[in-house]
């Protein structure tokens, strides 16, 4: 197993980290504990040492799950890292009721590492001025929570602001190698190292929509390494990168784990080919889209009442990685938001910066989105 030092605050991790947000359920539909269980003893027995969860994960049957399979071990070989809803928070006394509640569910005395969890701009100053933040470091001088960190959803400009707000001992952000110029963005991984913040990094496979490309998009990568999976190249691509130390990968079935330990076992960066290779297949990926809509919105509001820069965005979304789960996302938007209530007045089209047969494109989408 692949370990990297957080030189900041002394601890070493295990590079793979596991994930928590989601385990596999049972034919009634709870969750299948001796499954989890199987899967995390496996994970701890071949070197993974961190260990994520959150307290909405699950509706919180993650926390008390994970604190269930890890209780037979040593505390102090592993470290677990949990979340404070920060957007339900009113009052301190919030923060203080919902921390004692994680520990509970954990069935544990401390948390190593903590986070706010899913701040943008807007909660972050929120939190700041509710006073939650003086509250953490007192827990963490009385030892109920040994890291204090953030995890984020935003742009680099409320990245920078959060980060340097005080001296975090880590933060948590999502990057991926088609993400790498959104939210935090390259430059906050970069800023990461300067300020020597060690980074924990999710969605590194996107959700899991980078584990399975279309054929042309993987043919740079078989090129050079014929057997190794496509979750493979998206994970070391982010483990190439100076500053991460945990790289955490949802794994609800034994093949996702064993595929992942083999990546992270005798972890190889990549070389100048490979980093080409990645670089190729982003290109040809986003080369795939049906149209050239950016989502500028200009073509709103449709008179008929078509949320059009959604559509295109979802059918784009298709065309790139060929996902069929994209068709929920299509099901899930509201009839009177979907083609079918297309006038064809053309009023989008003549304020389309992009000049897209829009009309044309809205029967394209919906032909294609509602036959997967």
């Amino acid at each position: 197993m692949e370990y990297r030092n957080m030189t900041n605050i002394g601890e070493r991790t295990s590079l793979l980290g596991f994930g928590c947000m989601r385990f596999t359920s049972d034919a009634e539909g709870k969750i299948d504990r001796p499954k989890t269980y199987a899967l995390i003893d496996r994970a701890y027995k071949a070197g993974v040492n961190y260990f994520d969860t959150a307290y909405v994960y699950l509706g919180g049957e993650s926390e008390k799950i994970l604190g269930e399979a890890l209780a037979k071990y040593p505390r102090d070989s592993y470290y677990v890292a949990t979340k404070l809803p920060c957007w339900d928070l009113k009052s301190p006394e919030d923060a203080e009721r919902l921390f004692n509640e994680q520990l509970e569910r954990l069935g544990m005395d401390y948390v190593d590492f903590y986070l706010l969890h899913a701040m943008n701009r807007g909660i972050f100053d929120r939190v700041a001025g509710l006073g939650v933040i003086e509250l953490c470091e007192k827990w963490q001088a009385e030892g109920k929570i040994r890291h204090l960190g953030f995890s984020f959803h935003d742009n680099y400009e409320a990245f920078e602001h959060i980060l340097s707000y005080r001296k975090w001992d880590f933060c948590q952000i999502q990057y991926n190698y088609m993400d790498e110029h959104d939210q935090a963005t390259t430059k906050g991984v970069e800023l990461c190292r300067k300020l020597n913040v060690p980074l924990i990094v999710m969605e590194p496979v996107k959700g899991g929509t980078l584990a399975r490309l279309p054929d042309d998009a993987m043919a740079p990568l078989r090129a050079l390494r014929p057997d190794a999976s496509a979750a493979s190249w998206a994970l070391r691509w982010v483990g190439s990168h100076e500053g991460v130390c945990v790289i955490l990968s949802g794994m609800n079935e034994k093949e996702q784990l064993e595929d992942n330990l083999a990546t992270f076992d005798n972890f190889e960066p990549l070389d100048k080919a490979e980093l080409d290779a990645v670089s190729e297949t982003k290109r040809i990926i986003l080369s795939r889209v049906r149209n050239g809509c950016t989502g500028c919105r200009y073509c709103m509001p449709c008179p008929g009442g078509v949320d059009i820069p959604r559509v295109f965005s979802i059918w784009n979304h298709y065309a790139r990685y060929e996902n069929v789960h994209t068709a929920h996302d299509y099901r899930r938007m509201k009839p009177e938001t979907k083609p079918d209530v297309c006038l064809e007045c053309g009023t989008c089209e003549t304020k389309c910066p992009q000049g897209i047969s829009i009309i044309n494109d809205l029967k394209r989408a919906k032909e294609e989105l509602e036959a997967l």
